[in-house]
């Protein structure tokens, strides 16, 4: 035998092995594939054998087959008994141990025919749930509807015609109404357009936020531009009345408690007022449209509710309700920070100590002393000290260089805390007939175990929508960590997908793991053939500012291994369509998924007898 042929019977003992440790945790997940609907059988059993591969590390074993000129399985997410036979067999006619007798492991399980290839299963399972793909573009764009898509069927029209394959509504905001209006606008876009869009909505799950704050004062302030040598150089405007956007769609409105007032202001009208300070101030009237007056004025101004404005004629306007400034704590490194049960408005403080509510109450039955916790989308580090029935005292590990302002209804991650809490919370289950009745597709937020995927999947069954699809929402340690048996429980469904949620994610698994977390998730949902939504942050400076970062180009560019890319909402979220229509498009050419060292996953435990 020469030295290539004891290379590949080496390896070829090796291989059997991993066979061997895939073929029992085959056997000890026959229950669970049992339950799955017979369409995912096959892709449910490949989850299995992937898991229970990837339980071993075999980074020694892929640069030794690699060398020896035989696949490294660094592809073989789609299809691993597939990949593992092919390597037997091509060890067994290199090693010239053609008596080594081999076959694939019985599934344990009755399985649908004709066999299809995991890739063409993939693309399958990626049109059921997210609807038929471009031939330029196989990627999906999914895209967050802003509250004006209820008023606004223009703007949903050009969103359909940048490119959007997938809206998406958050029913964390606006209502039934106009949840039902953003449905119709959809509706007819895609009619228009002469192609299917799927409407996807979003179940807010527990919200675990920050409490009120105490508000501040009723002003409104507007102040000139002004250069480096402190010259005006663009006057400060603002609206008295109704705003006319056709006009000046930039300015701020107040509101004024008599209207009428505004119908005898002219243009050049010079208005006189004592503001909120006192200081003594001239407005020059701009433009009147009668319900509202445009004016300008060279020095800062403080409006506020009840402040009188005189006109050239002696008559006088008076400033209606205005809105609250909204406040915040200061929040420095080394400060205490007190979670209340008592969700009554905090006082605004600029040092602390500080005192917030907390919406969730169940966090002060299971937080733990020594536990992290993170808020403002982990723009604050702090470790709980005490714990009591209705306070958590937080010690201020990190929070940047001259503090942080919490506000608000702002995020609370605590990673570390098992929370005893149904990702399906009461107003999810009234929401869902309606859910039922207007989408296609229903996300569930915060899912974290097997349970909480049973509790929708049962709450789907009493109002009768099989055919609703679902998406899991990995947004938390815990979820990731439960993905596999998650998956197998949602595969007794017709379609499911996987939405990589990734800034909780980042703040739950820590910014240096993201990454690694994102490509698992990645991994795994291909193993099972599950559709991935790449989400959070996509393309963020050009939706919200007009111009994105290169790194956020980058970004964009790698979510085309992902089966659909989410934009958020924003202003400029028509042109972030385009932009990453023709990203995608661009990428489709240069890649396909990922070819990867297979080091042994911690994450997720075989399915072991």
């Amino acid at each position: 035998m020469t030295a290539r042929q004891e290379r590949a019977a080496e390896l070829l003992d090796r291989l059997l092995a991993l066979v061997d440790v895939v073929t029992a945790a085959r056997r000890a997940a026959v229950p669970e594939l049992e339950r799955v609907t017979p369409r995912h059988r096959r892709s449910a059993l490949n989850l299995v054998d992937y898991v229970a591969l990837r339980s071993q590390d075999v980074r020694d074993l892929q640069r030794e087959l690699s060398a020896l000129g035989v696949s490294s399985l660094g592809r073989m997410e789609a299809g691993v008994m597939t990949h593992l036979t092919a390597v037997v067999e091509t060890l067994q006619a290199l090693s010239g141990r053609a008596d080594v007798d081999f076959a694939a492991p019985d599934p344990g399980v009755a399985l649908e025919k004709p066999e299809l290839p995991g890739a063409e299963v993939l693309r399958r399972n990626t049109a059921a749930l997210l609807g038929p793909g471009r031939e330029d573009r196989h990627t999906r764009i999914m895209v967050t509807l802003p509250s004006e898509a209820a008023a606004d069927r223009r703007l949903v029209e050009s969103m359909v015609g940048a490119g959007m394959d997938v809206a998406r509504i958050n029913c964390a905001h606006d209502g039934p109404e106009q949840w039902a209006a953003m449905v119709e606008h959809v509706r007819a876009a895609e009619r228009a357009a002469g192609r299917e869009v799927r409407v996807a909505m979003d179940l807010a799950g527990p919200k675990l936020r920050t409490g009120p704050i105490e508000p501040g004062p009723q002003v409104e302030k507007i102040k000139p531009a002004r250069d480096s040598r402190g010259r005006v150089t663009d006057p400060a405007r603002l609206w008295l009345g109704e705003a006319d956007p056709a006009v000046d769609d930039d300015a701020p409105s107040v509101p004024l408690a008599d209207p009428a007032w505004t119908a005898a202001r002219v243009p050049g009208e010079k208005l006189r007022l004592k503001d909120a300070r006192g200081s003594g101030r001239t407005l020059r009237v701009l433009e009147a449209t009668g319900p509202g007056v445009l004016v300008e004025c060279s020095k800062t101004v403080y409006f506020a509710t009840g402040l009188a404005v005189e006109a050239e004629d002696g008559t006088e306007g008076v400033l209606g309700e205005l809105p609250a400034v909204e406040q915040f704590l200061r929040v420095r490194t080394g400060d205490v920070l007190v979670l209340t049960r008592d969700m009554a408005p905090a006082p605004a403080r600029a040092c602390g100590p500080h005192r917030i509510g907390c919406s969730l109450p169940e966090v002060f039955t299971d937080a733990r002393e020594g536990q992290a916790v993170w808020l403002d989308d982990g723009k604050i580090r702090c470790r709980i000290t005490a714990v009591s029935p209705d306070e958590i005292e937080l010690a201020v590990l990190q929070a940047g260089p001259g503090g942080v302002k919490l506000k608000a209804r702002k995020g609370i991650n605590l990673p570390e805390t098992d929370l005893r809490i149904s990702a399906l919370t009461d107003e999810d289950r009234a929401h869902l007939p309606f859910v039922s009745a207007h989408a296609d597709v229903v996300n569930m937020s915060f899912v974290r175990s097997r349970q909480d995927v049973t509790d929708l999947l049962d709450e789907l069954e009493a109002v009768g929508r099989r055919e609703l699809d679902i998406t899991l929402k990995v947004e938390t340690v815990g979820g990731f960590e439960a993905l596999p048996l998650m998956l197998l429980e949602a595969m007794r469904w017709q379609d499911v997908g996987v939405m990589i949620a990734r800034g909780d994610l980042a703040v739950e698994a820590g910014f240096e793991r993201l990454a690694e977390v994102q490509e698992e998730i990645l991994w795994l949902c291909e193993a099972g053939h599950v559709p991935v939504v790449w989400a959070t942050q996509v393309l963020e400076s050009l939706a919200k500012k007009g111009l994105p970062s290169r790194a956020e180009v980058t970004d964009a560019a790698m979510g085309q291994r992902a089966e659909c890319v989410m934009l958020n909402k924003g202003p400029f979220v028509v042109d972030a369509i385009e932009a990453l229509d023709d990203i995608l498009v661009r990428m489709e050419g240069h890649a396909d998924k990922k070819s990867d060292m297979l080091r042994r996953l911690n994450a997720w435990a075989p399915f072991a007898p």
